[in-house]
């Protein structure tokens, strides 16, 4: 998820709470209640605006749902809020980490870094291939980082930027992002969902990423192919107007290749395991020098002068880090590019995820999750079966509980026995957890995987969500896996069956 460093405090030890009195049709009852009326809300009300507040009140109707099932099974109000407490809790380094991507996204354009990465990023990257060049360059920044989260603040909205430059669907560059953002998060060792599966299952680091290679990467290339045949067929129209693009930005900026100092420095502080919120903090603090440096005119407008005085330096940087800032250009198709909401244009997307954390926290103090992971296992009794209920569970438990964490930690412990009466190593299980749990949670709105990259690439969940092909693949491989009996490694045996 975000990095190594931010994550719910020890959740391979919370437990996952049991109610034996409420049944699967009760535990269901939210969420069917909840896909009505965020059906309605999204598809019929409001549409591309239901972020925008809507849908967040309705996952807390979705929640009050909940807790009226709750009280029918004598669940305690008090222990819901606990619950609900907890949950918040466990998302306040994300909702930190979301903020301070908005000062660095503010940041990094009045100092022109943002428009000197898509100025040279135009002139680099051929329309044709790039999209399979975003998943490339995702993936490798996300194995070095161990943060799908890192990835999409930094490299991935200087892509998303030169995409929009180039007229390339932003959804597409968005899901080719995301695919190898994933890539990385699910293999990397500096990872935290790839350290918290094998504990849940009960394997050790190393072998669990060995062992998802098999499916991994299969997967990728996949991806990789169906992106370069995207790239072959999209219409690229906008590259003619390259030059005039070009010419915008050198008239809008100062252009200098020293402004990458600023983006290399963050992504070097969080390969050396930096805290996450440190290293944007100072990405953020780094970009302001920038922009006093190399940009002063404009720091200036944005604080509200006509020349750059301590007064209007200040201003500056503070407007650019908290509210609306932006860059005059007369080129239209940058207008959009050359502004950025700072910390406030994250507010949404916070609002939408303690929403979210309300409704798991309800679901969870209910039993409601238990009882469905639960009934899923009862519906199998083959080994594919058993993988099938696992994959099934992770997916209801991104929908409900809207946490990647308790993605992995709920099934894990679910179904850590289970696999072992089927004669199955532990490393079957916490790959299954990461191609089922860990990627899908970015394909669900409101998800804090997914309200944080649509919030932070600036792209509808719903958009890109077709085109995160790594993603959604992810678990139809490792149940392909499953079926053909390929690389299921059995208890008795080191060898693969």
């Amino acid at each position: 998820m975000q990095s190594q460093d931010i994550k719910p405090t020890d959740p391979k030890n919370d437990d996952v709470v049991e109610n034996f009195e409420l049944n699967i049709w009760e535990a269901l009852i939210p969420v069917f209640a909840l896909i009505i009326m965020l059906f309605y809300n999204v598809f019929v009300a409001y549409g591309d605006d239901a972020l925008s507040g809507s849908n967040q009140f309705i996952l807390l109707m979705g929640g009050a749902v909940a807790a009226i099932v709750g009280f029918f099974n004598k669940v305690k109000f008090d222990q819901m809020i606990e619950e609900v407490a907890s949950n918040i809790k466990s998302t306040a380094g994300a909702i930190l980490i979301l903020l301070m991507v908005g000062a660095l996204a503010g940041t990094w354009l009045i100092s022109g870094i943002i428009p000197t990465m898509i100025y040279y990023g135009l002139q680099i990257l051929n329309p044709t291939i790039f999209l399979a060049s975003c998943v490339i360059i995702c993936a490798i920044i996300s194995v070095a980082t161990g943060s799908s989260w890192t990835t999409s603040a930094t490299v991935g909205i200087a892509l998303i930027g030169i995409a929009d430059a180039m007229n390339i669907p932003l959804g597409m560059t968005a899901g080719a992002i995301l695919s190898g953002a994933y890539f990385g998060d699910k293999i990397s060792p500096l990872s935290d969902t790839t350290n918290l599966a094998p504990a849940m299952a009960g394997t050790d680091l190393f072998t669990h990423i060995r062992y998802m290679l098999y499916t991994t990467v299969p997967t990728l290339t996949v991806t990789l192919i169906v992106f370069i045949i995207l790239g072959f067929n999209i219409d690229t129209s906008g590259t003619a107007d390259t030059q005039a693009i070009l010419a915008s930005v050198e008239k809008s900026i100062n252009v200098s290749p020293w402004l990458f100092v600023v983006p290399i420095a963050v992504i070097i502080m969080i390969v050396k395991k930096t805290s996450p919120l440190i290293a944007l903090l100072i990405g953020s603090l780094l970009g302001g020098v920038a922009a006093l440096i190399f940009q002063p005119d404009i720091v200036a407008s944005v604080g509200g002068g006509t020349s750059l005085t301590f007064e209007s330096g200040y201003k500056g940087i503070m407007n650019a880090i908290t509210v609306d800032s932006s860059i005059a250009t007369d080129n239209e198709s940058l207008k959009d590019l050359f502004s950025a909401g700072g910390m406030s244009g994250m507010l949404n997307t916070v609002w939408l995820i303690i929403c979210a954390m309300t409704f798991g926290g309800i679901m969870d103090a209910i039993g409601a999750l238990s009882a469905i992971s639960r009934a899923l296992l009862k519906l199998f009794h083959t080994t594919f079966g058993l993988f099938a209920s696992t994959v099934a569970s992770c997916l209801a438990i991104n929908l409900t509980a809207s946490d990647q964490y308790l993605a992995i930690v709920v099934p894990g412990k679910m179904y850590a026995q289970a696999f072992k009466d089927k004669g199955l190593a532990p490393e079957n299980l916490s790959r299954t957890l990461e191609d089922s749990g860990t990627v899908t949670s970015v394909l669900i709105p409101w998800n804090t995987c997914g309200a944080y990259h649509s919030g932070v690439l600036g792209v509808d969940t719903l958009h890109y969500a077709g085109y995160a092909i790594f993603n959604w693949l992810s678990p139809f491989t490792t149940l392909l896996f499953a079926a053909f009996r390929i690389k299921i490694r059995q208890l008795a045996t080191t060898e693969t069956a």
